[in-house]
């Protein structure tokens, strides 16, 4: 009984620092970036963030979801000349929409967790090039043309405020 507590007070502690550390970062780190940036610092800690990019010459950037989740939308957007996206997932998702003639070179490993990312221009080798690189432990990473599955109804009502 004594071995049964101790491990349910480890677990409660754990948590509870998970938790308490998630806050800290939700305060401490802001999210940077909108419709028209060239470089996106994006992060969804404990909530959800949904994007829309237009911007003539994404670079890319950072993406962080910490128990939350990223849906951006970059079909509107025209890519630069070695765009990189960084994203890191912890419990949380991020799912990036891409138009079908881009190229996505991924090296994002997961740990219980999903990736999915490829687009129908993969065997373009003119094609438009993102490098997308992380790490997804314990939630996923979807980046294409079918992202919009990964970028559900349930998921876009996280980043709406309740309706009162």
């Amino acid at each position: 009984m004594r071995v049964i507590r101790s491990l349910l007070l480890f677990k409660l502690g754990f948590w509870a620092g998970m938790m308490a550390a998630a806050a800290f970062v939700k305060r401490a780190v802001p999210s940077r970036g909108d419709e028209d940036s060239d470089e996106l610092a994006l992060v969804a800690v404990m909530d959800g963030i949904e994007l829309t990019n237009r911007s003539k010459a994404f670079k890319g950037g950072s993406m962080v979801a910490w128990y939350g989740g990223i849906a951006v939308d970059l079909r509107e957007a025209e890519l630069a000349p070695d765009a990189r996206l960084s994203v890191r997932t912890l419990f949380g998702g991020i799912a990036i929409r891409v138009p079908p003639t881009w190229r996505i070179e991924s090296s994002v490993t997961a740990l219980a967790g999903g990736v999915d990312a490829g687009t129908p221009a993969q065997d373009d080798p003119d094609a438009p090039v993102l490098v997308v690189e992380g790490k997804a432990l314990f939630g996923g990473v979807a980046v294409g043309t079918k992202a919009e599955a990964a970028i559900s109804e349930p998921a876009a009502r996280v980043a709406e405020p309740a309706a009162e």
